[in-house]
């Protein structure tokens, strides 16, 4: 109290023997000390007033964490704060196990907007798509709830259900139940596509890095010298944890910049580098990315397509560009999830509100090949069309037992229908996928020339 006193009596001093000019350069300095000052006791009074005057009894801690987290939320969608219950949950998360519904969101003016499913969660199971906007939960809407009271009330024991609705372009709403579960992520997915590789990382967890290069040394030690390349897919991918990010694309760079964070002041500006030793060497990559490839993702795709160590193939990237960084407060109990940097990739393009735009745009699309309708439809199918020449005998004698052979007594052949819709039909349940197979061929069919 004396020190504060002290230095109330040396700005007064101060003030006193100055000229009359720099007297009122001060005093136009300390406006903005006053300012805050006014504002908290504002503050301190909306307290006072929402603890005895508001129609039902709230606790002060309830509160004060309400007040935090409006000051923060009002910053931007991915800054808030994190009870010790939130904390604790978002530790688990990246640790690759959580309880919930496996789905990312984001606040998109006053609406709950997904940014992507997790794989193999009951959102996924569900059919919620990235894009999609969460109007109401169990009835109630979500506008004007805050990000985390929606997310709060999305959560929930495992096997309770909860029920959203849904607004999606295109089509008039429609409510979704989904049944909470314990979300165990799996990041990392892999299988033979023929000789292309396939590697799914729905998310950057602690083993992502780990189980990428497991992945790419099982399909290196069975393809060996045959192994056309490798389709790595970022869609619907969050996000998660930068050092995964970069180690990951470490692992198919030798040299250079993997992606900087600029905060406020420059001198804190953080660059990320490769190391030397692309685990691949020269085999073609192709990465799948979509509007819900977000974040960390973006910073994969990013890297990659700069460094040209890719094609980028698919649709536009989700644009989050923002580092947010968990600072634990009072002893740890609890955090805040605070923005403090933006990123860039190694050209120096801010991924913010822009994402990663694809070398090649391969929209979505549900194609269908109904099996026999054109099948036979050829040159060699034409009526008195030549034959192969080193065929012809052999294709002459089985026509002539074509035709000597009669149908039997009381059955008359029935005519093929070529737009027979019965048919069985063969889908291609994933046109962007099939289209990054194709293009991971044919630049192994170049590279090898």
């Amino acid at each position: 109290m004396k020190r504060f006193g002290l230095q109330i009596l040396l700005v007064l001093s101060f003030v006193f023997f100055a000229l009359p000019v720099e007297a009122k350069k001060e005093k136009k300095d300390e406006a903005p000390k006053a300012s805050v000052y006014h504002y908290l006791n504002i503050f301190s009074e909306t307290f006072k007033r929402a603890k005895t005057d508001y129609v039902e009894e709230v606790p002060d801690q309830k509160l004060i964490e309400y007040a935090i987290n409006g000051m923060l939320s009002s910053l931007d969608p991915h800054s808030s704060y994190l009870n010790e219950e939130m904390f604790k949950e978002m530790q688990e998360q990246t640790k690759g196990e959580f309880g919930g519904l496996g789905i990312e969101v984001t606040m998109d003016n006053g609406w709950i907007k997904v940014i992507s499913p997790i794989d193999d969660t009951p959102a996924y199971k569900a059919g919620i798509k990235a894009g999609d906007y969460i109007t109401h939960i169990d009835g109630t809407a979500v506008l004007g709830q805050t990000l985390t009271e929606a997310v709060d009330k999305m959560r929930g024991p495992v096997k309770t259900k909860v029920k959203l609705t849904i607004r999606r372009k295109g089509q008039d709403a429609f409510d979704v139940t989904l049944e909470r579960a314990v979300v165990k992520i799996r990041s990392v997915r892999s299988e033979d596509k023929g000789n292309v590789g396939y590697i799914r990382i729905s998310s950057f967890s602690e083993t992502t890095t780990d189980d990428v290069k497991k992945a790419v040394e099982k399909a290196q030690k069975k393809h060996k010298d045959n192994l056309a390349g490798f389709v790595l897919d970022l869609r619907n991918n969050p996000g998660g944890l930068l050092d995964q990010a970069v180690s990951v694309t470490d692992l198919f760079l030798d040299e250079g910049e993997i992606v900087s964070t600029r905060p406020r002041r420059p001198e804190e500006i953080q660059r990320y580098s490769a190391t030397k030793g692309d685990i691949i060497k020269d085999i073609p990559i192709v990465v799948l990315i979509n509007e819900g490839s977000a974040s960390a993702a973006e910073i994969v795709a990013g890297a990659l397509q700069d460094h040209k160590r890719a094609v980028v193939v698919g649709t536009r990237s989700f644009g989050k560009g923002s580092v947010q960084t968990v600072i634990p407060v009072s002893s740890g109990i609890g955090a805040i999830r605070l923005t403090t940097a933006r990123y860039y990739t190694p050209s120096g393009r801010s991924i913010q509100a822009k994402g990663i735009e694809p070398d090649i745009v391969i929209p979505p699309a549900h194609v269908e090949y109904y099996a026999g309708r054109f099948d036979d439809f050829a040159e060699a199918s034409l009526p008195n069309a030549l034959a192969k020449q080193d065929e012809d005998k052999k294709d002459a004698a089985k026509n002539k037992d074509k035709k000597d052979k009669k149908p039997a007594k009381g059955k008359k052949e029935k005519e093929p229908d070529p737009f027979d819709e019965k048919k069985e039909e063969k889908k291609i349940e994933d046109y962007q996928l099939d289209r990054a197979i194709d293009i991971v061929r044919a630049m192994g069919i170049y590279n090898s020339k």
